[in-house]
């Protein structure tokens, strides 16, 4: 212990020296900046040594490796008129100072993709340019030292098969090999990752920026945007100092400095820079005598990464939330003027625990040199996910901004940016990183909170159904939240807070993540038996809800979406389609009146697919209103085989089947409260869903509460409103279908009116789909488990062979056993066709069977209603 003692004292003393030689340089650095700030105060930029040009089609602003990436793949896609604007000089921010790790892991399914992407890029950028870009790829090994670590790699294992990029769980043994100075004595296994490395930041962006220039892009710097003005048209005016460009688009990829440039436009979205730190040694002779290049590890319990630098090691941690730095100053007084290629001073005592795990874990850091310590600053959201993609509320605005790790998104996003602006819609799934995820109700206190917890959480384990806790509740609650938040397990969706599943006496309480069935498996099952044989009430506030109406209305919905649309009084589901014929949105359609509709879509999706009405709304020039009243509209689902007998108490309204039918809604007096409310359940039972004034919710809750002690009335949540829906063979917009999938191959056929007059969005593409028939389908699975159920994104087998991926899963208690959705190969997704899905490391046997495992109350009351007319 005295040894570590006086090592780390030495190393401080060391930082102290280091630190002073930085300061000298980081002074003369900012001398440089300042003056280039004065100039700005005299209305004078460095000269751009070349006239800059007056349109753009595409005009980026930020020249980091995020935006250079972008300018890359238009101009070689052949856009023309691609213009860059760098404020100082290209990689000014957070990519000049990066580690540069480049990797094809990721916890999510889509954000795989863009990895994927990267790095093929990365690894044939120097055959096309000629230049050096320092890609390193001698793989990466993430270090499992817990038995959770383990399960967590076997999770993530299941959720890689279907991908194409290799990864392998690994023993000790294998963990040794691949990094012999390793100390093994807490090692259990590892994560093996071919091809993972890290490259130069500098390098890559020179290179993408000189390939972008050869197919015609034009970069501009020093080009500081000062004004950013829309036209009607839904173009814009970027002012610089050396004149007005008139572009057709703007990309935000200003790192740290997005903030300040939505304010432009009155926006705040919601990116914080925080402050990274990691060390670099001198020579290490250990290091130095190995015959081929060290794997990047990950230790996860110890929150650091460590790669090999020349023939020294580079390390990183991630500190605790209490103990991290957040530069919140920049929210309020914004990035100081000149910042651009400076460093925060850099703090060891901050990240000692982490530096004493890492000594312990590789023993030869004990003897090493601190050349280099570097601290950052890098931007986070509260999610730690990018913002990607077109921001409802302005036309033609788009973002690419809040990247944490933009040195391997910087590829894979600017190829998908690319193809999205090319083509009029995102070439593939990735809602996670929509930056319409986020509103009003994203605050700078909860913007802070969760990006101290993101970032303290960097390496914590992932379990399935996660939630996170900091800032929360945020201003967006429904007025249930305080009558209910001491009774159940809640969940966080877009703002909201929205039960998950409800306590009882000698429940255990509480949030216990777990790879397997956890606490709330039992009280699931009560619920679901509750809707099944009585009657139970979910607060389902969270529902994006938007009113279109006007003259154009009905005419604006037939070219949005494939189904019919409803008449005056009646509901139905329709899906919103991409130009290739995939699934955008899923929505629920009721007619109000003549011209007047209500849509009803998930809480994950409603500024996502608002963004997408008004665009189609504003380029077709169509005379509607829309309004969005997802935040002033409650809605209570009550469903349950006597939900009629206790809503009957409280109205004079006939609630019977004859008068009241199924995907029908009225306006209704309701415990003397004025509502709308629509036959309609996502549990499959007889249901209504009452759609109230905020205010009013609350009184009409708790009048049905009380009408309905007699009939065993209670509350539900959403988990076993997921099992309700499985067992009935309901798709879920996000899972079974999404920007991957097209309707037909989702069994969404009965919702597809090809033949109505109207030319919505994707009818061609649909057209040709079904003539040259399905190469996959949808499949319903029964699955033989133990404690374990799937949820979605699982490897399924056949014959020892990857054949596709459950979508969604979950337990039926109706039926007692795993149920799941996948996507099979056409000649498996046949009724009795036997496969497996892979769960934790093991293939449990799975069976495709008729779908619902449980019939709707609708189709059961008609098929009752058949036999009792037959003689």
């Amino acid at each position: 212990m005295s040894r570590l003692l006086n090592t780390v004292n030495t190393r401080l003393r060391r930082d102290v020296s280091f630190c002073r030689r930085l300061r000298s340089v980081a002074e003369r650095t900012i001398s440089s900046s300042l003056r280039r700030q004065a100039e700005e105060r005299d209305g004078h930029v460095g000269a751009l040594g070349k006239r800059q040009q007056d349109t753009a089609e595409t005009l980026i602003i930020g020249g980091g490796c995020v935006g250079v990436s972008l300018a890359y793949h238009l101009a070689k896609a052949g856009q023309k008129d691609v213009v860059l604007l760098e404020k100082s000089e290209l990689t000014a921010g957070s990519t000049w100072h990066a580690a540069g790790l480049t990797t094809y892991y990721h916890p999510g399914i889509n954000l795989k993709k863009i990895h994927y992407h990267s790095i093929k890029l990365y690894e044939q950028l120097e055959a096309e340019t000629g230049q050096a870009v320092g890609f390193h790829q001698p793989g990466s090994v993430r270090i499992a030292s817990t038995p959770a670590r383990v399960d967590e790699m076997k999770y993530q294992m299941t959720r890689t098969h279907w991908h194409p990029t290799p990864q392998f769980f690994i023993g000790p043994e294998k963990v040794h090999e691949l990094f012999p100075l390793l100390n093994m004595d807490k090692v259990l296994a590892g994560l093996y990752t071919p091809g993972d490395g890290h490259i130069d930041p500098y390098s890559l962006t020179m290179a993408l920026a000189a390939v972008a220039r050869m197919y015609g892009a034009q970069i501009y710097s020093p080009a500081p945007v000062t004004g950013l003005s829309p036209t009607p048209d839904g173009r814009w005016d970027v002012q610089t100092p050396h004149g007005t460009i008139r572009a057709n688009r703007i990309v935000n990829a200003t790192g740290f400095w997005a903030r300040e440039l939505s304010q432009m436009i009155g926006f705040e979205h919601p990116t914080v820079p925080v402050h990274h730190q990691y060390v670099v040694t001198a020579t290490v002779p250990e290091v130095k005598a190995l015959k081929k290049e060290l794997p990047v590890i990950r230790d996860l319990e110890g929150s650091y990464y460590l790669r090999q630098e020349r023939d020294g090691l580079l390390f990183g941690p991630y500190e605790r939330e209490e103990k991290m730095v957040l530069q919140d100053s920049w929210l309020r007084d914004g990035v100081p003027p000149g910042f651009g290629k400076e460093l925060f001073e850099s703090d060891l005592d901050r990240i000692m625990d982490h530096v004493e795990m890492a000594m312990e874990m590789v023993p030869v850091l004990t003897h090493a040199d601190i050349i280099n310590i570097v601290s950052g600053p890098i931007t986070y959201t509260p999610d730690l996910l990018p913002m990607i993609g077109p921001h409802q509320g302005v036309r033609n605005y788009w973002t690419a901004i809040g990247f944490g790790y933009g040195i391997i998104h910087a590829g894979g996003v600017g190829k998908f940016l690319s193809d999205w602006i090319m083509s009029g819609e995102p070439p593939y799934d990735l809602i996670e990183c929509d930056p319409n995820r986020y509103g009003k109700w994203t605050t700078a206190p909860y913007l802070c909170a969760k990006a101290r917890e993101s970032y303290g959480f960097n390496n914590v384990v992932g379990y399935p159904k996660e939630e996170r806790f900091a800032g929360r509740p945020t201003s967006r609650v429904s007025a249930l939240y305080d009558l209910l938040k001491d009774k159940c397990s809640m969940g966080f969706h877009a703002g909201w807070e929205q039960p998950h599943y409800f306590y009882k006496p000698g429940d255990d309480v509480g949030y216990r993540p777990s790879f397997t069935r956890t606490n709330w498996f039992g009280p699931v099952g009560r619920e679901c038996k509750l809707v099944m044989e009585k009657v139970g009430v979910i607060d389902l506030s969270p529902f994006g809800k938007f009113i279109v109406k006007g003259k154009d209305s009905h005419k604006l919905l037939d070219r949005l979406f494939a189904n019919s649309m409803p008449k005056v009084g009646l509901t139905n589901i329709s899906h919103m389609l991409t130009p290739r014929g995939r699934v955008y949105a899923e929505v629920t359609i009721t007619q109000l009146a003549p011209g007047e509709f209500m849509l009803i879509t998930g809480s994950g999706s409603e500024l996502h697919d608002l963004r997408w009405i008004e665009r189609e709304a504003a380029d077709g020039r169509y005379e509607v209103d829309i309004t969005n009243i997802t935040d002033s509209i409650g809605v209570l689902g009550v469903a349950g085989p006597n939900s009629r007998k206790v809503l009957q108490k409280l109205t004079s309204e006939d609630l019977s089947d004859g008068e009241f039918k199924f995907l029908h809604c009225k306006s209704i007096q309701l415990a003397g409260v004025h509502l709308r409310a629509i036959r309609i359940s996502y549990t499959g039972e007889l249901g209504w869903e009452l759609y109230v004034d905020m205010p009013k919710m609350a009184e009409v809750y708790q009048a049905i509460m009380e009408a309905g002690q007699e009939e065993g009335i209670d509350n539900f949540g959403t988990y076993a409103m997921a099992s309700l829906r499985l067992e009935k063979g309901f798709r879920g917009w996000g899972a079974e279908m999404n920007c991957d999938t097209n309707p037909l191959e989702a069994g969404l056929d009965y919702f597809i009116k090809l033949n109505k007059p109207a030319d919505f969005v994707g009818k061609k593409a649909l057209q040709e789909i079904k003539a040259q028939g399905l190469a996959r389908k949808l499949a319903y699975l029964t699955l033989d488990t133990d404690n374990i159920d799937p949820e979605g994104n699982e490897t399924i087998w056949h014959e020892g062979k990857v054949v596709g991926n459950t979508t969604s899963g979950a337990y039926s208690y109706s039926t007692q056993q795993s149920l799941a959705f996948g996507y099979l190969p056409i000649q498996l997704a046949t009724v009795g066709q036997k496969v497996e899905v892979e769960l934790l490391g093991r293939k449990y046997p799975a069976t495709v069977v008729q779908e619902p495992l449980v019939l709707t109350e609708p189709t059961r009351t008609r098929l009752q209603k058949k036999a009792k007319s037959r003689p």
